[in-house]
C-alpha cells in the first residue's frame, strides 16, 4: 500500500501538491506533444503556401480561402464533438479526432483545383473539430479554477513549440524534398508532417484516462482529494442544460472577446512566412528558422502571463496588456515590413502578445461553467471564436489581390485584437478573477 496512505504525518496540503505534481507529470507532456502536432497540421499550409500556389496556379484570394474554410467545418462540428466527447469519455474520444485528421492531412498533398483544395481543408476542420476545447474541458476534470492559468499555458504552449520546431522542420522538407518521387515539397509536407498525429492518436487509446477515478498510477487517498477540490470548485457554477448555454449571453460576450483574440492568431500563423518574406528573405529554410524566433519569445510570454494572473488572482488586466501589445507588434511589423530587422522584433512582439492572451482567457469559461454545461460553453466559445480561422485568412488574402500588399489585412487584425483587448476590460471582475 502506497506510504501517503499510511503515513499520518503527511498532511493535507502536503498531499495535494505530490498529486497534482503526479498528475502534471503524467498528463501535460503527452497533451502538449499532441497539441504541437495538431496545430502543425492545422497551420502548414502557410508554408506549403510558398510553392503550392505557383505550382497549382492559385491566387491569393484562393489560398486564404482554402486556409480558413477549415474553420467552417471546424464551427458547425465543435460542439457537438465536445458534448460526446463528455458523454463518453476523453480517452476514445481523442484518439478518434487525431487519427482521422491525420488521414484527412495527408489528402491534402492530392489537392489540383481550388474545390479539391476547399474540400479537404473543410474535411480537416470536421475531423480536427473537439480537440482543442475537448483538452481544455478534460483539464477541467482534474484542475480546480486557481491553477487552470499555468496549466493552460503548459497545454497550449503546443502552439508556439509547433512554430519553433515546424518552422525549421518545415523549411527543411520545402528545401530537401522537392521533386523526390516526383512529388512537390508542399506535397511531402503534408505527408510527413501528418505522421506524428496517426503515431499519437494511437498511443492516446493505451495512455489517457478518461478521469481522476480510472487514473490507476493515483492512490486511492489522491484519488478522493482531487476529486474533492474539483467538487469544491464546481460550487456555484453555472449547471444548466446544452440549450440554455447556447442563448446565455455571458457565454456569446467571451466567444466575441476569443473571436478578436483568433484573428491575431491565425493572421500570425497564415501570413508569418509571408511576412518575414516580404521582409526579403527569400530562402525557405530561412524563413523557417526565423519564424522560430518569433514563437520562441512567445513560449516565455505564455509563462510569464499565465504565472501572473493566478498568483495575483487578476485575468482581465492581463489579457488586455498581452492583446495590446499584439495589436501594437504587429502594427509596428507592417509599418516596417521592408526592414528585417525591426519587423522580426515586431512581429515577435505581436506573436508572443497574441499567444499569452490565451491561457489566461480560458481560465475565464472554465472557471464560470461546469459538467455538460462546461462541455457545451467551451465548444460553443472555441468554435465561434475560431470563425475568425475563416475571416483573418480570408481578408489578407483578398486585400493582397485587390492592393498588392498584406499591409491592409494585417491592419485590420491589429484591430481586431485592440478591440478584443478593450472587450475584456468589461467582463464582471468577480466572475473571471478567481
Amino acid at each position: 500500500m502506497n506510504a501517503t496512505i499510511l503515513n499520518p504525518s503527511i498532511g493535507r496540503d502536503k498531499l495535494e501538491s505530490l498529486a497534482y505534481s503526479k498528475v502534471t507529470w503524467r498528463l501535460l507532456p503527452f497533451l502538449f506533444v499532441c497539441y504541437v502536432a495538431a496545430y502543425l497540421d492545422r497551420v502548414n499550409v502557410g508554408f506549403a503556401k510558398l510553392q503550392m500556389l505557383s505550382d497549382l496556379k492559385f491566387s491569393d484570394t484562393v489560398y486564404g480561402l482554402g486556409a480558413g474554410i477549415f474553420f467552417i467545418g471546424y464551427f458547425f462540428f465543435e460542439v457537438p464533438s465536445n458534448v460526446l466527447m463528455h458523454r463518453f469519455g476523453a480517452r476514445v474520444w481523442i484518439s478518434r479526432i487525431m487519427i482521422t485528421w491525420a488521414f484527412v492531412s495527408t489528402g491534402t498533398l492530392f489537392a489540383t483545383t481550388p474545390t479539391t483544395f476547399y474540400i479537404l481543408r473543410f474535411l480537416l476542420g470536421i475531423a480536427e473539430a473537439g480537440f482543442f476545447p475537448g483538452i481544455v474541458l478534460y483539464l477541467t476534470y482534474w484542475y480546480p479554477a486557481e491553477r487552470r492559468s499555468r496549466v493552460n499555458a503548459l497545454f497550449m504552449m503546443g502552439i508556439p513549440v509547433a512554430g519553433v520546431v515546424g518552422g525549421p522542420l518545415s523549411g527543411w522538407i520545402m528545401q530537401a524534398f522537392n521533386g523526390v518521387q516526383g512529388l512537390a515539397n508542399w506535397q511531402w509536407l503534408f505527408l510527413l508532417e501528418a505522421i506524428p498525429s496517426f503515431i499519437l492518436g494511437v498511443v492516446t487509446l493505451m495512455y489517457l484516462p478518461n478521469g481522476i477515478r480510472s487514473a490507476k498510477w493515483l492512490t486511492d487517498a489522491e484519488k478522493q482529494l482531487l476529486e474533492d477540490r474539483i467538487a469544491e470548485d464546481g460550487a456555484g457554477k453555472l449547471h444548466v442544460k446544452v440549450s440554455s448555454v447556447l442563448s446565455n449571453g455571458r457565454v456569446w460576450f467571451m466567444a466575441a472577446i476569443y473571436f478578436c483574440c483568433m484573428m491575431g492568431l491565425y493572421g500570425v500563423g497564415f501570413y508569418l512566412p509571408t511576412l518575414i518574406k516580404a521582409a526579403g528573405v527569400t530562402d525557405a529554410l530561412d524563413i523557417g528558422t526565423l519564424t522560430a524566433i518569433p514563437y520562441g519569445c512567445a513560449i516565455v510570454a505564455m509563462l510569464l502571463f499565465a504565472k501572473s494572473a493566478d498568483r495575483l488572482r487578476e485575468r482581465r488586466w492581463h489579457f488586455a496588456a498581452a492583446g495590446l501589445m499584439a495589436s501594437a507588434g504587429l502594427l509596428i511589423a507592417t509599418l516596417f515590413s521592408s526592414n528585417i530587422g525591426i519587423a522580426m522584433v515586431a512581429l515577435s512582439l505581436g506573436t508572443a502578445g497574441v499567444l499569452a492572451t490565451m491561457p489566461v482567457f480560458w481560465a475565464w469559461p472554465s472557471a464560470m461553467l461546469g459538467g455538460s454545461a462546461a462541455a457545451a460553453g467551451i465548444g460553443l466559445i472555441n468554435s465561434v471564436g475560431n470563425l475568425a480561422g475563416f475571416v483573418s485568412p480570408t481578408i489578407v488574402g483578398w486585400m493582397k489581390d485587390v492592393t498588392h500588399s498584406t499591409n491592409t489585412g494585417i491592419y485590420v487584425i491589429a484591430a481586431a485584437l485592440f478591440v478584443g483587448a478593450c472587450l475584456a476590460l468589461f467582463q464582471p471582475r468577480e466572475r473571471v478573477d478567481n
